[in-house]
């Protein structure tokens, strides 16, 4: 392929994959599947790769992040963001009201009400129709430079629509955590033995944060936007700036409505008051706006906030009951945690019975007792948790809590890692609970996806002790399946041939099923591409483990200690006794562009214009390079990035080892043409 070639090529997928993104995203229609969609950016990415000349900001794959940032740069806003004075009464309301129209004699008023979202604060700046920057809210008058986790939040246009938008402008934005993204993370970070996120907004605050964009992009994060500021007049209410927005491709929450008087601004409290509770999102409250711009000039502002808007909070849905007793549930990892049994209260339409309570450090640092009123709330609006005490209500009867220090179901002596809150039971293939946990996570669609076998079933297998591990299922005859309470032949058969398809689960499905500590779907995936097959991933060491992009410390301690257990072992060699999968399949393995860099090995380090840090690893193992995590006088070449820590680079020159520039490293790859 040509550089014009390749340019066409480049141009003409970006084209297309906006579109496809647009109608996803904008119109919720599926144009292509997404395997179809996936192969399309796949295939832009390694053009852009390979002629890094022609990546640009707002391409597509900017939305996969890889950019790796050690420090966020302070910006100056242009338009202070300021805060909006609060409220939780209905007379504050009409109080606002009338100060509004006492500055505003004999002129109409409208309002514009908008969903207050529970997210981050948003600055979003572009230039000639680009996104230029993103920023965080800060202080109001500064916040971070996040441009390269904004990119990934693929609601937030990279390019926009020609609609009679100036050349520079602003977009103000709330990035949140959607529900359903928050309880799907916190299944997997519970399945991989992890602490749980405590809330969507925290979650979305510290995603916003992170230092690789491509973990960003994993999170799957959104955003609306709710405000336009400009320069030029091109408009002259909100109403009208939110219609050019949406007109542009930005995403507007479709729960603003215009409101003639603030008789109307409470009704529209009244219907949302409830109804939100619907939404896929967490809310606090109402935004209220005067609708013309002109009025909101002339009202002005306070030192704090503007004089033209004000937020009806709405009171948290909290309630006060006993708490009779704390469970302690044991997960697959041996995770033990705490679950609080409450008098039964009703609580924002639903009655609570049960609540979280996280952990020790947490029963401690609330000083709870058995006996003690303790207030609930509904973290999200969906998970309740214990949020305090009454104190003043506590009797001489409540009954200190005493976390145990054996497993409640197999009560063998429980540990507690340094620097980790929660206790573990390690008796990993004699804990009942973890027995059964391991079961349903090996069958579960994203691992062995094992067809007419469920919880039930399981269930009654353990009882039946017909299996011990989940290398058991594989031996499974008719006869014993048949006669299992329930089945008949069809279902006898059904279950044999999901269990008889499992065997051609892939290599990253299998790895992710075996149930290693800390090792979720993605890291599986990453660690399966990286070393091929099992056995170098049982023999890696740290330093060729911490190597994998993602994979830190901890992960790699997990999984060394994972395969040098004795049972470990003997299930792998079971499994694969099996016939599971344990190797990449030929056409999963990297394809070696070239052997430009073979018998050579490097450390990455800083921050690169042309490529992020899991982009030019890739390029190296493609043509034929080693990476290596730690410099040593064995390392052959040290690729120095911006922001590169000193101590890396003084090492280097002490071993006398050639530090590249990227584009050094670009020549010597041969990517350039």
């Amino acid at each position: 392929m040509t550089r014009e070639e390749a340019k066409n090529t480049i141009e003409k997928l970006r084209e297309e994959i906006s579109y496809y993104n647009e109608q996803y995203y904008q119109n919720d229609t599926s144009v292509v599947s997404d395997i179809e969609f996936d192969h399309l950016l796949e295939k832009l990415n390694q053009l852009e790769n390979s002629y890094p000349e022609f990546k640009t900001s707002d391409s597509p794959t900017q939305r996969v992040g890889g950019t790796i940032t050690k420090s966020f740069e302070t910006v100056y806003h242009r338009y202070p963001m300021l805060s909006l004075g609060n409220t939780y009464s209905e007379q504050e309301l009409v109080d606002f009201d009338k100060r509004v129209r006492k500055a505003l004699p004999d002129q109409p008023v409208e309002y514009i009400c908008e969903l207050k979202f529970d997210g981050v604060a948003l600055s979003l700046t572009y230039e000639n129709g680009i996104l230029a920057r993103g920023v965080t809210r800060g202080d109001g008058e500064r916040g971070d430079d996040i441009t390269a986790n904004i990119r990934t939040i693929r609601t937030i246009p990279l390019k926009i629509k020609e609609v009679g938008l100036p050349g520079i402008f602003e977009v103000r934005g709330e990035a949140f955590l959607p529900l359903s993204s928050f309880t799907r993370i916190n299944k997997v970070r519970e399945e991989n033995g992890e602490a749980l996120l405590a809330n969507p907004r925290n979650a979305a605050s510290g995603t916003l944060k992170m230092q690789d964009s491509s973990v960003v992009a994993k999170r799957q994060l959104d955003c609306y936007v709710y405000s336009f500021l400009a320069d030029e007049e091109v408009v002259s209410t909100h109403a009208e700036a939110i219609s050019l927005l949406e007109k542009a491709g930005f995403n507007v929450s479709p729960t603003f409505r215009k409101c003639k008087d603030i008789q109307e601004v409470i009704k529209y409290i009244e219907d949302w008051e409830f109804k939100r509770l619907e939404l896929p999102l967490e809310t606090d409250g109402i935004v209220i706006k005067v609708n013309s711009y002109s009025q909101q000039k002339a009202l002005g502002f306070t030192a704090k906030s503007p004089r033209w808007a004000i937020a009806y909070k709405y009171k948290a849905k909290s309630a006060a009951t006993t708490l009779h007793s704390i469970e302690y549930n044991v997960g697959r990892t041996g995770a033990v945690t705490p679950v609080a049994n409450l008098e039964p209260v009703k609580l924002a339409g639903t009655v609570v019975k049960r609540a979280s309570i996280h952990n020790a450090n947490f029963i401690a640092e609330m000083d709870l007792r058995l006996g003690d009123t303790v207030f609930v709330e509904k973290g999200g609006e969906i998970i309740p948790k214990i949020t305090g005490v009454d104190f003043s209500k506590r009797t001489p009867e409540a009954e200190e809590v005493v976390y145990p220090d054996h497993c409640p179901a197999c009560n063998t002596p429980l540990i507690r890692q340094e620097g980790e809150a929660a206790h573990y039971c390690p008796n990993d293939f004699g804990c009942p609970p973890q027995i059964k946990a391991r079961f349903e996570h090996f069958i579960q669609r994203k691992a062995m996806n094992i067809d007419g076998l469920g919880e039930r079933t399981i269930e009654l297998m353990l009882d039946k002790k017909l299996v011990h591990t989940v290398a058991d299922l594989y031996k499974l005859t008719y006869d014993e399946i048949y006669a299992l309470e329930g089945f008949k032949d069809l279902s006898t058969q059904n279950l044999l041939a999901g269990i008889e398809n499992s065997r051609k689960a892939p290599f990253e499905n299998v790895l992710f099923a075996i149930g290693i500590r800390y090792v979720g779907r993605t890291v599986a995936e990453k660690l399966a591409r990286h070393f091929k097959n099992i056995d170098e991933i049982a023999k890696a060491d740290k330093e060729a483990l911490v190597a994998v992009p993602e994979i830190g410390e901890r992960i790699a301690d997990s999984v060394i200690g994972y395969f040098r257990d004795p049972d470990h072992q003997q299930l792998i060699n079971e499994l694969k006794a099996a016939g599971l999968q344990f190797e990449l399949a030929e056409e999963e393995k990297d394809v070696q562009i070239s052997d430009t860099l073979s018998g050579k090995s490097f450390v990455v380090s800083g921050v690169f214009e042309n490529f992020g840090r899991e982009e030019i690893k890739e390029v190296i193992v493609a043509h034929g390079g080693k990476l290596v995590s730690s410099i040593s006088a064995k390392l052959d070449y040290l690729i120095a990035g911006d922001k590169m820590g000193p101590a890396k680079k003084e090492k280097a020159e002490s071993l006398n080892i050639p530090i590249l520039s990227e584009e050094e490293f670009i020549k010597m790859a041969g990517l350039v043409r």
